[in-house]
């Protein structure tokens, strides 16, 4: 598995059009360089590493090429100067794939990952070949709208313990939550403040106003959505829709809360790359 840092400014691909405020995005690359081509985008709040970490070996045993690039403020990617914008954040992502050999590819898209892999459909649909969408959303309602005030809140008054529960309330299933060990507890709960990305706030305020929902039924791959059934963050509610608006797409469950990779990380696998195998992506 190879990381493409940030690479010194005359190296540098443009992954945006001139005057965006996104830095160059700090991108992993895995797998067969010949293989069928995949793009990931993660979740806000989020990373790469976090949010695929096990999912990336995964896909390159069966032999795909993964592009993975971590938003602005994640990962190894300087902070963005200014608000995130979808659709800068879409071509962004699609520019590392192409800058990493993919001509095609099928996007992978975590919780406002689903927004991003949408809107790079939308935008750039020569390029993608298929859509699995999890824990996602086309636009926030009001629960998820309260869930992100209570973040942004706590992350502008510096309370990172505060942070670290409404994360914890929010993306844990119920059970998942009250079965872990004292020690596993403690460090879910842990208030370092270097742990959330740099860009939280960013990422967090982008999907309070992302809005997919006039794309979707322009898609016209074949997508998987795959809602999480114990979400407290998002409501399984906002992935039917998406199953729902996307022509054809096929839908399938999975009994965990936000962060399936976490609480039933080879059931989720599973769902992927069977959809993958099925399609011939």
């Amino acid at each position: 598995m190879t990381n493409i840092p940030n690479a010194p400014a005359a190296d540098r691909i443009p992954s945006q059009a001139p005057g965006s405020s996104l830095p160059r995005l700090s991108t992993t690359v895995a797998g067969a360089p010949s293989g069928p081509g995949i793009l990931l985008a993660h979740g806000a709040t989020g990373s790469v590493q976090r949010n695929y970490g096990e999912l990336i070996p995964v896909l390159a045993a069966s032999g795909h090429r993964i592009v993975a690039p971590d938003y602005p403020g994640s990962g190894d990617t300087p902070r963005a100067d200014g608000p995130l914008s979808l659709d800068a954040l879409a071509d962004a992502l699609v520019a590392e794939a192409t800058a990493a050999g993919l001509d095609t590819f099928t996007l992978i898209g975590f919780s406002m990952g689903t927004a991003v892999s949408v809107q790079a459909a939308a935008r750039h649909p020569e390029r993608v070949r298929g859509l699995v969408l999890t824990a996602g959303l086309a636009r926030a309602d009001a629960r998820a709208s309260l869930w992100l005030d209570l973040w942004l809140r706590l992350l502008e008054r510096g309370d990172y313990a505060g942070f670290a529960q409404v994360r914890a309330l929010s993306g844990l299933s119920t059970e998942y939550l009250n079965a872990l060990s004292p020690k596993e507890l403690t460090a879910a709960l842990d208030p370092d403040p270097s742990l959330p990305p740099r860009g939280s706030a960013e990422q967090a305020a982008l999907v309070q106003t992302l809005d997919t929902t006039a794309d979707l039924p322009g898609i016209a791959v074949p997508t998987l959505v795959i809602a999480t059934t114990l979400d407290a963050l998002l409501h399984p509610h906002h992935s039917r829709y998406l199953a729902d608006h996307i022509p054809g797409a096929a839908y399938a469950e999975i009994a965990t809360g936000h962060l399936p990779m976490l609480e039933r990380p080879e059931e989720w696998q599973a769902l992927v790359t069977d959809f993958l195998a099925e399609h011939g992506l």
